[in-house]
């Protein structure tokens, strides 16, 4: 596979629900990068899905649940979530996080 660059202005953004967009920055055929911009006094439901994650906080302020455990995460914090484990969100100010999946979110693409 070719290298590629994408310019953010050019990666679609996908509202997933109210308040939250996604961009698909970069992927290969075993990893997807993603900015997600997620709206303040937002509730991400609880979730799980086979994809191991990755992420880190760019800008705002997140409760991150992970396994059952709420942590705040401000700019620089990152977060890891192992495949199957169920986690979900909670925003306290307009939000914008940095998430990389492997292998890639087939409903992302």
């Amino acid at each position: 596979m070719a290298g590629k660059v994408t310019h953010w202005a050019e990666a679609e953004a996908v509202e997933m629900m109210p308040g939250v967009t996604r961009r698909t920055l970069a992927q290969t055929d075993d990893m997807m990068l993603l900015e997600i911009r997620l709206a303040a006094n937002l509730d991400f439901p609880v979730h799980s899905h086979p994809h191991r994650q990755v992420g880190y906080v760019v800008s705002g302020e997140v409760v991150m649940t992970i396994d059952g455990q709420a942590t705040v995460c401000k700019p620089g914090d990152g977060y890891t979530i192992p495949g199957g484990v169920e986690h979900g969100a909670a925003t306290n100010a307009d939000t914008v996080v940095i998430d990389c999946f492997t292998p890639p979110r087939e409903d992302y693409q």
